[in-house]
């Protein structure tokens, strides 16, 4: 598979993937949310990019949503992979390892000193990707709600 940044043109394409995703994790996506994040991709100040992952024909199989984050202790700056999703028929044919591999390039030509992300403790196809081409770390994710 190939990556390539979603152009402001393809809200519908991205929202099918996005969708899938809010289905795979029983949170469905709505209007206003898409709205939003769709309004978040495509203003560049905003710092939330997304990159499609494209088979042989160009068709995006897959999604990824990452920011730039500060790393003061580390005195540095990472890429943070907030979701990244592959349509079920397509996965286990390199989409998902595509979309990793090229945030780490990403990262890498911007200087950034990590790619992290967070994933569901019972999330097995996916973590035995993870396994494969990052380190689990041994922090714990904690959500403090206002």
């Amino acid at each position: 598979a190939d990556v390539r940044r979603v152009e402001d043109n393809e809200f519908f394409t991205w929202l099918d993937l996005y969708a899938g995703y809010g289905e795979f994790y029983e949170t469905p996506i709505t209007d206003e949310k898409a709205l939003l994040v769709w309004s978040w991709i495509t203003d560049p100040e905003s710092g939330v990019e997304a990159y499609f992952a494209v088979d042989e024909e160009g068709t995006p199989i897959g999604i990824a949503h990452v920011r730039e984050f500060c790393r003061p202790l580390d005195g540095s700056k990472g890429l943070y992979l907030d979701d990244l999703f592959v349509v079920p028929d397509a996965r286990g044919a390199g989409a998902g390892t595509a979309l990793l591999e090229e945030l780490r390039t990403i990262a890498k030509d911007r200087g950034l000193s990590v790619v992290r992300w967070i994933t569901a403790k019972d999330n097995q196809e996916a973590r035995k990707l993870y396994d494969r081409v990052a380190e689990k770390t041994k922090w714990v994710t904690y959500d403090l709600v206002p």
